[in-house]
């Protein structure tokens, strides 16, 4: 008999959002199980399998030079690597450290600063380790993940959009906040996935899941300020939430600064 493929979910400086995703799952949860080997996964069951694995998902950014070392030995076991979320994608809300000097931030927070031993940066998994396919999102939606698992597991690509959040807010029929009312939105320049939930309640969107395929922030915070939809440093503060670390967002703020 052939043996299923093996799974293991890895978690990195994260809150652990995207793993309860898969445990989201539940109907399907029991199609997971049936079709895979859910090898190592300490957020669902004690039982640890050793490897090596088939797919390996990471979820958490590189924050200590301990996580890089770790993080080499998750890839040599690993056939597949997907990253799941913001922080394995784009460093996460902790990429804010990013541009400051974090040996302020440790003076700040800590007694003994000279204990805490980090990095000045808090990166996303592809900068250390060859990634084999990235999910955004904060969380990640499951039905991608879902996807993601069902391409691997038979061989094909797997179907996830690359348009923006404002082509969810058109599906589900809901007016452009931006237009309409005079909010200010990352929806043009934000990959869809969200199902466009914060402009459907008269919310800008936040870029939770990250730049879309070849987005325009410039041009939408030009357009946004030209309106007086939003001041300077607050078009700087809407790149710097989720996924500040992740270039277009990050290049995009330091523009505004």
């Amino acid at each position: 008999m052939t043996s299923k493929p093996k799974l293991a979910v890895w978690k990195f400086a994260s809150c652990s959002g995207c793993q309860l995703s898969l445990l989201d799952c539940e109907d399907e949860l029991l199609a997971i199980v049936g079709a895979v080997d859910i090898a190592n996964f300490p957020e669902a069951s004690r039982e640890i399998v050793d490897g090596p694995y088939d797919v390996s998902l990471v979820e958490g950014s590189v924050t200590t030079q301990h996580e890089i070392d770790r993080l080499k030995d998750v890839r040599e076991q690993s056939k597949y690597i997907i990253t799941i979320g913001a922080c394995a994608t784009a460093g996460g809300i902790q990429a804010l450290r990013n541009f400051k000097d974090m040996k302020d931030f440790v003076a700040t927070v800590y007694a003994h600063p000279e204990y805490i031993s980090t990095l000045a940066n808090s990166t996303p998994i592809s900068d250390h380790i060859k990634v084999d396919y990235e999910l955004q999102g904060c969380p990640i939606n499951k039905n991608q993940l879902l996807e993601v698992l069902g391409a691997l597991l038979h061989g094909r690509r797997a179907n996830i959009p690359n348009y923006s959040v404002c082509v969810e807010c058109k599906q589900r029929g809901t007016s452009c906040v931006a237009v309409s009312k005079g909010i200010a939105c990352l929806g043009p320049v934000t990959k869809a996935g969200c199902g466009a939930i914060c402009p459907t309640y008269n919310r800008g969107c936040y870029g939770c899941f990250g730049p879309m395929e070849t987005p325009n922030p410039e041009g939408l915070s030009n357009w946004l300020l030209d309106q007086k939809l939003i001041e300077k440093e607050d078009m700087m503060r809407m790149f710097r939430t989720f996924t500040a670390g992740a270039p277009a967002f990050k290049k995009e703020s330091e523009r505004n600064e």
